[in-house]
């Protein structure tokens, strides 16, 4: 094999995008799927590739430094794109030592089984995926770049932004190969109900309470999940050693004009009278510390690695909900228990 690539974090949302890319157009790379299979973490997202002859998984917790070491070592790793890490805001702020744990000594245990996989040797590449709520809440005008100063306002963020000050670190003190893109919101197949669009595709479908945090004024850049994951290909091939890289969709929405964008999509698919699921709509209390608006200037991945979207928004969201509607027996199961015990709580507690 050419490579033999650990993806952390690959029977997720984002992360089985990105294996599920690279086995389908790189046949001479090796991917290892290393994922502890939380609640978020479902193999049933890899079915289409599970016995793909270039596919291995590992079910292992990047907190245990041992059992990282010994992944490094029985494969003999080229490279890593590292996705794994608790990511829902809501739950940080219920329990942020998970975040603490998983999104920085987890990545710090990778960066340092990495340094001393490739001690001497050349040509590896360490890409770790970050966000853009590192960077803080942005006012009514303006955009991430790569050079805005860190600001995180969340368990969640801080978490990301450490585990980016140390590969960044790692980098400068020990020349690490890294490469770092920090992406804005993600959509598409595969992801898990409590986020906000297949939960509102979910209680659409289901006649259940839309909740929308405040008065929904706040903004976000969506990007379609499979033009992450080609972001991350051309990152991972041809970005420069040592540089960051914003990814965005170029889609600001706010959160209430998305939510009634999704009634108005799914009355039509669903055969509605226009303006009946827009009745769902319930306000609660907003979200301790929620960040205003995010939007991502991504001109230095076009200009320097020719990526753009490949998708609007429109069209995007709706496959997005054509494939939800087509695919009820993997919500059913990603929404049985734990799940349904978070929502429960979190929504009971408004």
């Amino acid at each position: 094999m050419k490579k033999t690539i650990i993806i952390t974090g690959g029977a997720g949302f984002i992360g089985s995008h990105v294996v599920r890319r690279f086995l389908i157009n790189y046949p001479d790379y090796l991917i290892v799927n290393v994922d502890k299979l939380t609640y978020a973490g479902n193999l049933e997202n890899l079915k289409d590739v599970a016995n793909h002859p270039n596919y291995r998984f590992e079910r292992a917790d990047i907190v245990d430094a041992d059992a990282i070491r010994s992944i490094f070592q029985k494969y003999d790793v080229t490279d890593v794109i590292h996705l794994a890490a608790e990511s829902h805001v809501d739950r940080s702020i219920e329990g942020p030592m998970d975040f603490v744990m998983t999104n920085v000594v987890g990545t710090v245990n990778l960066l340092q089984a990495a340094k001393d996989a490739w001690k001497g040797r050349t040509g590896n590449i360490f890409h770790h995926v970050s966000t853009d709520e590192v960077y803080g809440s942005l006012g009514d005008e303006g955009l991430f770049t790569e050079n805005t100063p860190y600001d995180p306002r969340s368990p969640y963020s801080a978490s990301k932004a450490s585990s980016d000050h140390f590969v960044m670190a790692f980098y400068h003190t020990y020349g690490l190969p890294i490469k770092m893109s920090n992406c804005s919101n993600n959509y598409g197949s595969h992801h898990f109900p409590e986020k906000l669009i297949p939960l509102m595709i979910h209680n659409i479908q289901h006649k259940k309470p839309l909740p929308v945090y405040g008065l929904g004024d706040n903004i976000r850049d969506w990007l379609w999940v499979e033009d992450h994951a080609s972001a991350i290909d051309v990152i991972f091939h041809t970005g420069r050693i040592g540089e960051s890289y914003n990814v965005g969709g170029l889609n600001e929405w706010t959160n209430i004009e998305l939510v009634r964008f999704l009634c108005q999509l799914m009355d039509e698919k669903l055969g509605r009278s226009k303006g009946e699921s827009e009745e769902l709509i319930t306000y609660v209390t907003d979200r301790a510390g929620h960040d205003k608006r995010y939007a991502i200037d991504a001109s230095k991945l076009e200009e320097e690695l020719g990526w753009t979207p490949s998708i609007t928004f429109e069209e995007g969201l709706s496959k997005t909900v054509d494939w939800y509607l087509e695919n009820q027996d993997w919500v059913e199961k990603v929404t049985s228990g734990a799940y349904q015990d978070y929502y429960e709580m979190m929504y009971n507690k408004r």
